[in-house]
C-alpha cells in the first residue's frame, strides 16, 4: 500500500512538472537567437528536373526591444543584383509585420501587403511570411509524440492557427513541427498549404553553436504534391557573426534604395 501511494504521488508530481505544449512554443520563441548579426547567404533553388539557380545575399539582423529587424541584399546573379528586402518582425501579435522589397529595375520600394505574404519570396519555396517568426498567441498547440531524430529526443507538435486571418497571411492551415528537447530548436516541420493540395517540408540540415547560440547554417524547404517533389529551396549561411556594431538607421527603406 505504501509503495502504491508513493508511486501515485510520484506520477502526480511528474505530471505537474511536465511541460505543456504552450510552454514549449513559448520557449522556442524566447530562446536566444542572437543580436546585431551579419551573415553571407546562398539561396539555392532546384526545380523538379534537378536544375538549380543560385543567388548570393548579405544579411543583417538587429533586435529593437522585443521586435526584430532584418535586412537582406541580393548580390548576384545580375538579374537580381541590388534587390533588397527589409522586415520589421513585431512581437505584438496584434501588429502586422512590415515588409518592403526594393526592385532596382523599377527603382521602387514595394510594401508587401498582408494578402501577399503567403506568396513566394523571390521565386523560392519560402513565403514572405516564412521570413518572420510566428506569434505564439496566434496558434494552438498539441504534443503528439516524442520521437528521437538523429539521436536527439524531440517533441512532435500539432500547430493550428486560431484565426482565418493567420491562415490567409501564412497560407498554412496547420503545421506539424519537431522541436529538439535539449535546445528548443525546430529542426523539421510539415506545413499544410491551403491552396493546391500541397505540402511543404522544412528541414534544418545544418545546426551549429556559434558564440553560444544555436544557429541554423543550412535549411531546406521542399514543396510536394502527393509523393511528387515539385521544387525545393535551400538556404545556406556562412561567415555568421553576432554582436556586430549595427546602427538602427541601417534598417530603413532608404537603405534599400542606397544598397550596400
Amino acid at each position: 500500500m505504501i509503495l502504491k501511494t508513493l508511486l501515485i504521488a510520484s506520477l502526480t508530481l511528474s505530471s505537474l512538472l511536465a511541460i505543456t505544449a504552450e510552454e514549449i512554443a513559448q520557449k522556442v520563441h524566447d530562446r536566444d537567437d542572437g543580436d546585431n548579426s551579419t551573415s553571407k547567404m546562398k539561396m539555392i533553388m532546384t526545380d523538379k528536373s534537378g536544375n538549380t539557380r543560385v543567388r548570393d545575399l548579405q544579411t543583417f539582423t538587429k533586435d529593437k526591444g522585443e521586435d526584430k529587424l532584418k535586412l537582406m541584399f541580393f548580390l548576384s546573379p545580375a538579374d537580381v543584383a541590388n534587390t533588397a528586402f527589409l522586415t520589421y518582425d513585431y512581437e505584438d501579435s496584434n501588429a502586422d509585420d512590415d515588409q518592403w522589397l526594393y526592385l532596382p529595375e523599377l527603382q521602387k520600394v514595394k510594401r508587401i501587403a498582408s494578402s501577399d505574404k503567403s506568396s513566394s519570396f523571390m521565386g523560392s519555396d519560402f513565403t514572405y511570411s516564412d521570413m518572420t517568426s510566428r506569434n505564439v498567441q496566434d496558434y494552438t498547440y498539441k504534443i503528439m509524440k516524442e520521437p528521437t531524430i538523429k539521436g536527439h529526443k524531440t517533441w512532435q507538435m500539432l500547430v493550428t492557427p486560431k484565426s482565418e486571418k493567420t491562415i490567409e497571411e501564412t497560407g498554412y492551415t496547420k503545421s506539424i513541427v519537431f522541436i529538439r528537447q535539449d535546445n528548443f530548436v525546430i529542426i523539421q516541420a510539415l506545413n499544410y498549404i491551403k491552396a493546391g493540395n500541397k505540402l511543404k517540408y522544412m528541414m534544418v540540415k545544418g545546426l551549429e553553436k556559434i558564440d553560444g547560440i544555436w544557429t541554423a547554417t543550412q535549411m531546406q524547404m521542399t514543396t510536394k504534391k502527393g509523393k511528387k517533389t515539385l521544387h525545393k529551396t535551400t538556404f545556406e549561411f556562412s561567415d555568421i557573426k553576432y554582436n556586430q556594431n549595427l546602427d538602427e538607421s541601417l534598417f530603413t527603406t532608404r537603405s534599400l534604395e542606397k544598397g550596400l
